[in-house]
């Protein structure tokens, strides 16, 4: 605790239920959503210092089927691999 924090920040709780009552498990999966989305902490997969940047090779785009050729003919167009 640094000097710059007051006791009532610190005991504050970062989460509330406000309706209904989950269970520990359902609290601790929701915790771990809401750190994983924030952004913050140590992660493996962060980008930043020591880490390589993505490439294409992986990238679900690569994956789609193309939209098939516009005009006439197309049909026939869009059963030809690419």
């Amino acid at each position: 605790m640094s000097g710059q924090e007051t006791p009532d920040a610190v005991d504050a709780p970062v989460l509330r239920v406000v309706r209904g009552s989950p269970t520990p498990a359902r609290l601790a999966a929701l915790t771990a959503v809401l750190v994983g989305l924030s952004g913050d902490g140590d992660r493996s997969g962060q980008r930043g210092s020591g880490s390589r940047p993505r490439t294409l090779w992986t990238a679900r785009s690569r994956f789609a089927r193309p939209r098939p050729a516009v005009g006439p003919g197309g049909w026939r167009a869009s059963s030809l691999p690419r």
